[in-house]
């Protein structure tokens, strides 16, 4: 399995077809844009560089995903506003230069496989819809 390195860039939205007045990427040059050989997995990254969606399948066992998503749950329950408002800033936290937390089993988010860092994102969704287990 190929897996690319996760970077802040352009590729946030590879996927759509649509032509869209967006300021994230200059205007397409024909045969600049496709180059089959090079998959990338498809990332989502907010306005303010923090990823939010990683599509791919997510690796954790069952523990690691109750660990991610408690320390999550445990993260909002601290803070104001609806869990869903505080997911973002919550992935802000975790993928923040530095150790990492509980919420990433340890590791600095730049070192967790693009599959790792999908479960961690889904883990976070869930714990802001209350559904830990």
């Amino acid at each position: 399995m190929l897996v690319s390195g996760c970077s802040a860039g352009d590729e946030a939205e590879p996927t759509s077809s649509s032509p869209t007045s967006s300021a994230s990427s200059a205007e397409e040059s024909p045969g600049q844009e496709s180059q089959p050989s090079e998959p990338v997995a498809p990332i989502g990254v907010s306005p303010g560089g923090i990823t939010t969606r990683v599509d791919v399948p997510a690796e954790s066992t069952e523990r690691e995903y109750y660990e991610a998503c408690h320390a999550a749950k445990l993260w909002m329950e601290g803070r104001e506003g609806d869990r869903q408002s505080l997911i973002e800033p919550y992935l802000a936290k975790i993928q923040a230069p530095g150790p990492g937390g509980e919420g990433s089993w340890n590791t600095p988010w730049d070192q967790l496989s693009v599959a790792r860092q999908a479960a961690v994102i889904v883990a976070v969704q869930a714990a802001a819809d209350d559904g830990c287990g």
